[in-house]
């Protein structure tokens, strides 16, 4: 039985479906309206505003509403899809922590390498601002908080919605687009999206499709986790910008008061290194029949009220 068939597990009902999407999903499309019809000189307002707020204290401001639907979520399949939130997290028999840590570290290790030959090769737009108090105390926001960010994306988006919409076209190539499409509108209200434009977006589809892929071909959210936690960690502590979606007291800061390079660096990850760190994956857990993995039928093997009895 592959992630997707999880599904299988609970109610299924198209009700419970639509209610649970909005319910979840709302602050993201609630957003993105607002994006989309926001001018340009008031969106300029607002990151501004947000620029004046401590970034401790404007960090905190935006992650704790995660903390609030990441729990509404399991809520919602617990007590109304009536399956565990295991099902929701991976076909395996229990969750596979080695995994969330091996991509947690692969995608630190690349980004501070990738970052280490950016310096070397040219630091004159990169400074030093590192403060140990401040850099604490963001380092502890980070760790207490960034799980139920990352969390409510994956489990939302790669999890919750992957399995749905699977099972709604009974395919796999759908969802897997989908998906990836939604997760990168979910983010084009970020202020890096207005400074560099819509290439943007190839970035964060682009993540979409990798972090889906990963989930599809292992059929866990494990290596999606742990790479969306690493990504994000490091997008607060390690360098930061004016034009940013993250405002903090990293390590470093651009000091550029533009967006540099911007295609360059969008579009070497995307198809670069985000492939790369698929076939490194493939070889570790052998990954293999691709074909069926992103583009079979979703079947259910048999009825939903026998697999309940199979948790």
């Amino acid at each position: 039985m592959d992630y997707i068939q999880q599904v299988y597990k609970g109610k299924r009902e198209l009700w419970i479906f639509i209610l649970t999407s909005i319910l979840i999903s709302g602050v993201f499309i609630l957003n993105f309206i607002a994006y989309l019809f926001t001018s340009k000189e008031d969106l300029d307002k607002a990151y501004d505003l947000m620029k004046s707020i401590p970034s401790n204290l404007s960090l905190i401001v935006n992650l704790l509403p995660f903390v609030f639907l990441l729990g509404l979520l399991f809520v919602f399949v617990k007590y109304i899809h009536q399956r565990s939130i295991l099902s929701l997290t991976t076909a395996r028999s229990k969750v596979d922590w080695g995994r969330i840590l091996f991509s947690f570290s692969l995608i630190v290790v690349i980004t501070l390498i990738l970052f280490g030959v950016s310096y070397v090769s040219d630091s004159s737009q990169i400074a030093l601002q590192f403060q140990p108090v401040k850099f604490a105390i963001l380092l502890i926001i980070s760790l207490l908080l960034f799980p139920f960010q990352i969390g409510l994306e994956e489990y939302l988006f790669r999890g919750y919605f992957m399995q749905h919409i699977g099972d709604l076209v009974k395919n796999k190539w759908f969802p897997l687009i989908v998906t990836s499409v939604f997760f990168g509108i979910a983010h084009s209200a970020n202020p890096e999206v207005a400074e560099i434009g819509f290439i943007t977006m190839v970035f964060y589809i682009g993540t979409g499709l990798l972090l889906g892929i990963m989930t599809l071909m292992d059929d866990g959210l494990e290596l999606a986790l742990g790479f969306h936690l690493g990504n994000n960690l490091l997008a607060a502590l390690l360098v930061t910008s004016d034009w940013s979606a993250l405002q903090t007291d990293a390590i470093f800061k651009y000091t550029a008061e533009q967006a540099t390079n911007t295609v360059l660096e969008i579009i070497v990850p995307v198809l670069v290194v985000y492939p790369l760190i698929l076939l490194i994956m493939s070889k570790k857990y052998k990954w293999a029949n691709w074909k069926d993995k992103l583009f079979g039928k979703v079947i259910e093997p048999i009825s939903s009220e026998e697999y309940k009895t199979l948790e």
